[in-house]
């Protein structure tokens, strides 16, 4: 009987091992050892790889492109998670609250995340940030700030700032749906024995909520630092032609070394640096991941 169960143990794995395998566990160590390499192309083999050592990564740290895509992301990471995850804790603790016709905000809120990224950004580029019909400034003449109404949100000094604006209203929705339902699994018991002994709202979330959400919250780091060093789509569209030190990112910039895909093909095909690039974000998603964990640790509080 143990050598059947056996038997069908393996049977049954096999397969997701095998996939795991072919679909994560080379292509991950093939990069690493890529990164070591000099490479011109990812499709090169391995007989004209180079020995390079580190010099990927030293090379990298001193490029200006690729440094002002880590200050990118950075602040990606800090002011749009800082933003994302106050707005949508907020929506989620109002909905969770007893308000009416739940089900229709929260669909509503979440309905920009099953709106593919290009289109969503293309709706902002075209729609709210165009200087002679777009939505934000229509608002701002209307309401007679003629300065702000005739500001070219996609200029070079606005071009950043508008372009997070657009990618964390698509994101607050996904966040909001994690911190709805770790509330949702909260006692209510809790919170009528704090009604009882007069604690208002801000109590209430102070001592109950946030406690039990700890769990939830380093759920929603971890899940936004991996959007964040993925994070491509929204500076290809925001700078379709040529790299810009306002919107690009270590994936940009990765797929510009690898691909050449930039109009002024003034960058040259780099796959051992491309590959170093990606170790990079590797390497920062796990250290926020075991940050996350020290910091905000989750206590087993019990229901």
């Amino acid at each position: 009987m143990l050598r059947k169960n056996n038997t069908m143990i393996v049977t049954f794995l096999a397969p997701a091992v095998i996939c795991y395998v072919l679909v994560f566990l080379y292509p991950t160590i093939r990069t690493l050892i890529m990164s070591l390499f000099a490479v011109e192309s990812v499709s090169d083999p391995v007989s004209k790889w180079t020995f390079a050592g580190l010099d990927n990564y030293i090379k990298l740290f001193h490029t200006t492109m690729f440094l002002n895509s880590l200050r990118n992301i950075g602040r990606i990471w800090l002011v749009g998670g800082l933003a994302v995850m106050f707005l949508s804790l907020l929506f989620a603790v109002i909905l969770t609250s007893g308000v009416r016709f739940k089900q229709f905000f929260r669909s509503v809120i979440y309905l920009p995340n099953v709106v593919s990224a290009v289109a969503m950004g293309t709706m902002w580029i075209n729609y709210v940030y165009n200087v002679d019909y777009g939505l934000l400034n229509s608002f701002f003449r209307l309401i007679g700030l003629d300065a702000l109404g005739s500001t070219q949100w996609t200029s070079p000094g606005n071009l950043f700032w508008s372009m997070l604006a657009a990618y964390c209203f698509g994101m607050v929705g996904y966040h909001m749906l994690i911190f709805m339902s770790g509330i949702e699994q909260i006692p209510s018991d809790y919170y009528e024995a704090a009604l009882i002994e007069g604690a208002n709202v801000f109590v209430r979330f102070r001592h109950i909520t946030l406690p039990f959400l700890r769990g939830v919250i380093r759920t929603n780091v971890v899940m936004w630092t991996v959007y964040t060093v993925g994070f491509f789509v929204w500076g290809q569209l925001f700078s379709p032609v040529n790299l810009s030190n306002d919107t690009v990112a270590p994936m940009n910039y990765m797929y510009e070394l690898v691909f050449g895909s930039s109009s002024s093909a003034a960058t040259a095909r780099d796959s051992g640096a491309g590959a170093a690039i990606g170790v990079i974000m590797m390497i920062i998603v796990i250290i926020v991941f075991t940050l996350t964990n020290r910091i905000v640790k989750n206590d087993d509080i019990e229901m």
